[in-house]
């Protein structure tokens, strides 16, 4: 019964993903980069001056916007009683004389 419940909770979720209609309703947008040239080494085997990172001013994009449709998904609940075993332990007694030291 219980593998039933999980295939059928999977099987509802899947389905509720799946019919999803998804439409966009805004354009997004790059960021805009400014980097500034460094010095670059130039192609020899031997490194004959040092080089510089080139500074960046980098301003965040944009994110389209979306509007998603999904589909109502009603999902019940029921309560069930389960009978439970009782368990008694008996633990056996500690001898100082077997601690194994």
């Amino acid at each position: 019964m219980k593998h039933l419940s999980k295939i059928l909770a999977v099987s509802s979720l899947a389905l509720a993903a799946s019919a999803c209609d998804v439409n966009k309703t805004e354009e997004g947008e790059m960021p805009d980069v400014d980097v500034d040239a460094g010095e670059m080494p130039e192609y020899e085997v031997k490194k004959t001056e040092e080089g510089e990172l080139p500074e960046a001013d980098i301003d965040g994009g944009e994110l389209p916007e979306y509007e998603v449709d999904t589909m109502d998904v009603d999902v019940d609940t029921e309560t069930k009683e389960v009978e439970v075993p009782v368990v008694d332990v008996e633990m056996p007694e500690e001898d100082d004389d077997d601690s194994g030291n």
